[in-house]
């Protein structure tokens, strides 16, 4: 089995949350979560603002993007791999992609929400 990269915003705390998570969940070890605000140059596919606009991930050395990025990393995860499974149908992955469109107008506001709400030390 191949390890899949995950290239995400560590200083976005959705972002942050979301990868704890699947972390936790990814008792195999199979994903190789990459902070995009800290990595050195060379170990980013494509500019840095490109990766931390969208999710990516490379899966069998094809990069993805957005919401077929997501269902790479639901594949490597077996809870969550009947989802990516899913994904790859043509029109579920659209549908996909619209809600990761619409969440990444969103994020901007939702930052701000989860920031507010988090207890600071």
């Amino acid at each position: 089995m191949s390890r899949l990269i995950v290239w995400h915003d560590g200083a976005c705390p959705l972002c942050a949350a979301e990868i704890a998570l699947m972390r936790r969940l990814d008792r195999r070890g199979a994903i190789c979560f990459i902070d995009a605000q800290a990595a050195r140059d060379e170990a980013c596919p494509v500019d840095r603002a490109e990766l931390l606009a969208r999710f990516h991930a490379s899966e069998d050395g094809r990069l993805l993007s957005g919401a077929a990025a997501f269902a790479a990393m639901w594949r490597a995860i077996p809870l969550l791999r009947p989802l990516g499974l899913a994904a790859r149908s043509p029109l579920i992955l659209s549908i996909l992609e619209r809600g990761y469109r619409r969440f990444l107008r969103a994020r901007p506001k939702l930052q701000r929400l989860f920031r507010e709400k988090r207890p600071t030390a």
